[in-house]
């Protein structure tokens, strides 16, 4: 997959939060805002892996937000990354009723989010996607992300037809999965900026 320079800006910016995250908390473990920072960059930085490392990270990234949860269980933007990481872990699921799992988490943590702060348009949003989301996993599973090493080893071919029609599809997926991801990424990061826009000086 091929970043624009854009992108691959946003992708240092977010590896930089994840360096800082990690070492600010080994100063300080129980710091939830830190620990959903962890989670939000580990998350934005899965749009550039394959979908075996990109799984991985997410997983990793479900640690972080689970543990800042702990901490502060009404937290309503890190239920929200929550609930997108799980998403984002059904699709990279390729049986369905697994997947279903995932998807089901997803949309409890949208639905606590929307409960903490109910005006919130993108949480509710979130929640009518989340219903969506095992119809979509059967497009992208039927596109051939199944056959690109996250359930095991894929079939050979001695077609060379059909290895450029498997590249295809697997650039197609690897492009679809990673736009996904980044934009769930960068909803996030513009939803965490506006939850921190400091108030405006008293007149």
């Amino acid at each position: 997959m091929e970043f624009s320079e854009e992108e691959f800006g946003r992708l240092l910016y977010a590896e930089n939060n994840r360096k800082t995250a990690e070492e600010n908390y080994v100063q300080d473990p129980l710091d939830a805002d830190n620990l959903t920072k962890w989670g939000e960059a580990l998350i934005e930085l899965s749009s550039c892996q394959n979908p075996r490392d990109s799984k991985k990270m997410i997983e990793d990234a479900r640690t972080k937000l689970e543990e800042a949860l702990e901490i502060d269980p009404t937290k309503h933007y890190t239920l929200w990354c929550l609930g997108n990481a799980l998403t984002s872990c059904g699709f990279l699921t390729p049986d369905l009723s697994d997947a279903k799992g995932h998807f089901d988490k997803a949309y409890e943590y949208f639905q606590k989010a929307v409960d903490v702060d109910p005006e919130n348009g993108l949480y509710r949003q979130s929640l009518k996607v989340a219903l969506q989301a095992p119809e979509l996993h059967m497009e992208i599973h039927k596109n051939g992300i199944g056959q690109m090493g996250l359930g095991g080893g894929g079939a050979s071919t001695s077609s060379k037809v059909k290895e450029s029609k498997k590249q295809k599809s697997s650039e197609f997926t690897y492009d679809l999965l990673g736009w996904a991801i980044l934009a769930a990424g960068i909803v996030a990061w513009v939803a965490m900026a506006k939850s921190h826009i400091p108030p405006s000086p008293p007149s």
